[in-house]
């Protein structure tokens, strides 16, 4: 009787397929399952020579092949097809088996998953994965949640197969039932608004410039080699810097300019709404998506609305402007940092997580998308103040984005002045302001719901809820 497999994993499209060759290639014996028998049997054709797998054909044959307790990976399409694969796998197991889904599930779902299988002696395990293809593969940012129990059984395996830096492994044990999910969720929100500065930085220093995307290229490397440095700056610059082999063009430029999306970035804005915490970038960079792909709007718009031509505003001075603009993007990236963590905080506060933050930022470091420089600075934030109310009052990070605010103003005011949209940079320019300000004109919102719904409001200078009586004699009454 063969050696039983330590892990199995069933769903082997580029993801799955690439995850459990990371598990084979780390010493674990890997059971293997897809609906189509001809890709199983092409991964072990293939790739039989990095480990060990178990090939099945069906799904009883792939759980029988596993060692107790039995750890299952999911890597199917997120929503009706992982219920099916789940609904299937169910009734072939024993308690105490682990079921793991390692797709891009809505926190929600993993909660209601969580809870039905615990009810059947079984956990579920909903791990954020980052990394894409080549990160499953070499080594992903793993973000598991569910039971301590399951993740003493499964995390020496994730921990084993993760990216690692400065020898720490990128995989932490989130929290319990949805936070994993929760956190890879925040995560590509945060990578959505990283997207659209990188975006709107390089607009502004193309039309203020004229510079041609090649020499942008060289802009972005070499800030790679400071503060910003990051995976998602240091390929902005390979991207700028490749020419099309069909037109010779640079590539940006033979590229639609309508961006896609998978939905976690819309994810992000609406839970973020429902927990009443505001994520302004993160927002902004998704409705910049949104805006992007409708061609006929934008087609009747530039037909019909007047506005400076791109490009009018000349710079005085190019390597000033450069800065400015290096600068605004930093401080910018902050916010959207700031604004996720503050996201993680509220929902850790209503789920009760506990969820660790200086270690989201440590698994942040390595094998996922928005790995960057500057996550060791958010690491050493919490660990010397766990309960900072905002990222952006740790004096590390104030002091940096006061110092370049400045700069960042002036960017602002330079795209105004020129047409240049920067929903990002403005709206994350306009939330630190906000953040900072004594007073905010919500005290005159307060005064009009009450003028027309009779909402009340509460006082500066005394406790207790009020109403004014507009309608009469304009008294106040205690609410």
């Amino acid at each position: 009787m063969p050696t039983p497999a330590q892990i199995g994993v069933t769903g082997l499209a580029v993801m799955g397929r690439n995850l459990a060759r990371n598990l084979a290639r780390n010493g674990y014996a890997v059971a293997l399952h897809n609906r189509s028998v001809a890709r199983t049997k092409s991964l072990v054709e293939e790739h039989g020579d990095e480990g060990t797998f178990v090939a099945a054909e069906t799904m009883e044959e792939f759980v029988a092949a596993l060692e107790r307790p039995r750890r299952v990976v999911i890597m199917v399409k997120a929503g009706a097809p992982t219920d099916a694969v789940i609904d299937e796998l169910v009734p072939l197991l024993e308690d105490g088996d682990i079921v793991i889904d390692c797709g891009n599930a809505h926190f929600a779902d993993t909660r209601r998953r969580e809870a039905a299988l615990r009810e059947h002696g079984l956990h579920f395990v909903g791990a954020g994965v980052s990394g894409g293809e080549e990160g499953a593969l070499l080594g992903p940012s793993i973000m598991p949640g569910g039971s301590a129990e399951s993740y003493a059984s499964l995390g020496p395996m994730f921990e084993k197969i993760a990216a690692q830096v400065d020898g720490t492994p990128c995989c932490t044990h989130v929290g319990p039932d949805g936070a994993g999910h929760f956190v890879k969720m925040v995560h590509n929100g945060i990578e959505y608004a990283d997207m659209q500065l990188i975006a709107e930085a390089y607009d502004l220093l193309r039309d203020g410039l004229g510079a041609s995307p090649a020499e942008l290229a060289t802009i972005f490397a070499d800030w790679n080699s400071g503060d910003l440095e990051s995976f998602l700056i240091e390929i902005t610059a390979e991207v700028l810097g490749h020419s099309d082999a069909a037109t010779g063009k640079s590539f940006v430029d033979v590229v639609l300019d309508q961006a896609e999306q998978k939905g976690t970035g819309r994810w992000t804005v609406q839970t973020a709404l429902d927990l009443g915490v505001p994520v302004t970038g993160i927002a902004e960079a998704t409705f910049a998506r949104g805006l992007s792909a409708h061609p006929e709007q934008r087609s009747a718009a530039r037909a019909t609305l007047p506005g400076p031509d791109r490009g009018s505003v000349p710079v005085a001075d190019r390597d000033a402007f450069v800065d400015d603009v290096r600068k605004a993007l930093y401080a910018s990236k902050v916010v959207a940092y700031a604004q996720g963590y503050d996201q993680m905080t509220a929902a850790s506060a209503e789920y009760g997580w506990d969820i660790d933050l200086g270690a989201m930022a440590t698994i942040w470091r390595g094998g996922c998308i928005i790995r960057a420089r500057f996550l060791d600075r958010i690491r050493e934030s919490y660990e010397a103040n766990p309960h900072l109310e905002s990222l952006l009052v740790a004096p590390y990070f104030a002091d940096a984005v006061g110092q370049g605010q400045d700069a960042w103003r002036r960017v602002v005011a330079h795209a105004a002045r020129a047409g240049i949209p920067t929903p990002a940079f403005s709206s994350s320019l306009a939330y630190y302001d906000a953040l900072r300000a004594e007073r905010l004109p919500a005290a005159l919102i307060q005064g009009l719901r009450d003028y027309f719904g009779a909402h009340t409001y509460r006082r500066v200078d005394r406790e207790g809820a009020f109403h004014t009586v507009w309608a009469g004699d304009r008294s106040e009454v205690d609410a």
